[in-house]
């Protein structure tokens, strides 16, 4: 069993629509969406939802009849959630629990809160495990494992799982590369994506993952993708995609299609060259 993550250093770069157009010339894959603060693989795959679990992960504090309104809680609270009336304002919490703690009559208890939700769910590229967090919630990275442990529970050693990971840096991509085998980064020839590419790729050195790069719309600016393949060149990260620019992938996305299974121009051959590279 083998686990891929794409990932990349900002958002935009058509690191969802390369996942899905490797879905659809590939199989054996199980097909995991880590992107669970903003996920869109679901738009292209058209899964059918076979189970959900509810991820509990954020303490929320419940006022019993025991309360007094002594107003000890309101006094230790530093995110001001409790109000003069001893109203608790659950989206001002922070779930610290000084108020159970400090509360004499052991009137307020800490209970899990529901902060998304994770699917498994069936698409005709394979079998795709999913989640979405709840607005304004944290701890994507712990849902993120969870998405990562369900996938690898019902994959066999012949499969590959294929991970759509989250933009950027942070919590939600460390959870999503930490145990993969290798990761294809995708970038564009911007200044912002060349910026996020020289950190997404220093983040990969430094939790030692195996990464290659695919540089998407390679041609919409020439001299900022060869100022990418210096970079990579001298990072020694070999750049084994470039993807030219069509609005056919924007056709595609309005069809809710994999670029691969809408057209079989261009666009094509070259994801599928840099899907061979990458499992080679």
């Amino acid at each position: 069993m083998e686990k891929i993550t794409i990932i990349s250093g900002k958002g935009g770069t058509g690191k969802t629509t390369l996942t899905s157009g490797f879905a659809a010339i590939e199989k054996n894959l199980i097909l995991a969406d880590c992107d669970v603060d903003s996920p869109n693989l679901q738009i292209l795959l058209n899964p059918e939802t076979k189970e959900t679990k509810k991820h509990m992960e954020r303490l929320k504090p419940t006022k019993t009849k025991k309360c007094t309104k002594c107003g000890k809680c309101r006094e230790i609270c530093n995110f001001n959630a409790i109000n003069k009336k001893i109203e608790i304002n659950e989206s001002k919490c922070e779930g610290c629990a000084a108020c159970e703690y400090i509360c004499p009559e052991n009137a307020i208890k800490m209970t899990k809160k529901q902060i998304g939700t994770i699917y498994r769910s069936k698409t005709k590229y394979g079998p795709f495990i999913h989640a979405k967090l709840k607005p304004g919630e944290e701890a994507s990275g712990k849902i993120v494992t969870q998405v990562q442990r369900w996938a690898q529970k019902i994959a066999n050693k012949n499969n590959t799982i294929l991970i759509d990971g989250s933009p950027g840096i942070g919590c939600p991509v460390i959870a999503s590369i930490k145990s993969t085998d290798k990761t294809l980064i995708v970038t564009e020839p911007t200044i912002s994506g060349i910026h996020d590419l020289k950190r997404i790729i220093e983040l990969t050195k430094h939790f030692q993952i195996e990464a290659k790069v695919c540089i998407n719309k390679h041609d919409i600016n020439p001299e900022n993708t060869q100022k990418i393949t210096e970079i990579c060149k001298k990072q020694k990260t070999p750049v084994i995609g470039k993807i030219p620019y069509t609005q056919l992938t924007t056709k595609a996305m309005i069809n809710k299609k994999p670029i691969t299974e809408y057209t079989d121009t261009e666009i094509t051959p070259k994801i599928k060259k840099t899907w061979k590279k990458l499992k080679k």
